[in-house]
């Protein structure tokens, strides 16, 4: 059935109205004025976002101040943030897919499995570790549900070095001003032994004093008595 030219003026100017609406859609969607477009199809009308859901939680993570990982049960790294890799001094791309416990030394490899062992999906878990590169961290750990990929693991890594050093610091202070008291009181000890023996000495200094003065005594009494003597022997004779 051939059209008539009016027929085909009103279909081309339904087309252009609606090419005209889909411009004014697309240039919506340009300048970020719609989140999302509805379409009609045959199952009714669908609502779909022009973003992910998980957009604005990913640019968060990425620009925050912490180290943010997520790792499987094997401590396999399946995400981390740029932040993160500036902790362990690393690309983002080198981190992603390495094991997480190559960061951390020996010791606090053993309390991170400790750690794991105990966690929940309602329970969280907190961790200080010691990066081979000479960094502190505070970790904030939780078990994802099981319908969020898996049984993995999110932590939050906080840079705690500065504060470690301090509390290092204050440590060392500490048992310096501990040794400076046993010292002390070791040499409050030395005086009053020192006191008690000068106290002995002294006491023994009197008695011998004491008996010096008596035979001293005893001999001025005598030799009074041996000149009486000789002055009577002289007057005899």
């Amino acid at each position: 059935m051939t059209k008539t030219q009016e027929q085909l003026i009103i279909e081309n100017e339904e087309l252009l109205s609606r090419l005209s609406e889909r411009e004014e859609i697309l240039d919506a969607m340009r300048n970020g004025e719609v989140d999302a477009i509805v379409i009609s199809g045959e199952k009714g009308e669908q609502v779909y976002s022009l973003s992910s859901a998980e957009t604005p939680y990913r640019t968060f993570v990425e620009e925050m101040h912490e180290g943010a990982v997520t790792f499987n049960k094997e401590g396999l790294i399946l995400y981390c943030n740029n932040r993160f890799a500036e902790l362990v001094n690393q690309p983002v791309d080198h981190v992603i897919g390495s094991s997480f416990k190559k960061y951390i030394i020996p010791i606090d490899r053993l309390n991170l499995d400790n750690l794991l062992a105990q966690l929940t999906p309602n329970k969280n878990g907190t961790l200080i570790i010691y990066l081979n590169n000479s960094i502190w961290l505070k970790l904030s750990i939780r078990l994802l549900p099981a319908y969020l990929q898996g049984d993995n693991y999110i932590l939050i890594a906080t840079d705690i070095t500065e504060l470690k050093k301090k509390e290092i610091e204050l440590l060392e202070l500490h048992r310096q001003l501990k040794q400076q008291l046993v010292q002390l009181q070791d040499l409050r000890f030395d005086i009053i032994n020192s006191k008690i023996e000068t106290d002995v000495v002294n006491k023994k200094l009197e008695i011998i004093i004491e008996k010096l003065v008596k035979e001293n005594s005893k001999l001025k009494l005598n030799g009074a008595e041996l000149k009486l003597k000789l002055k009577k022997r002289s007057v005899n004779v």
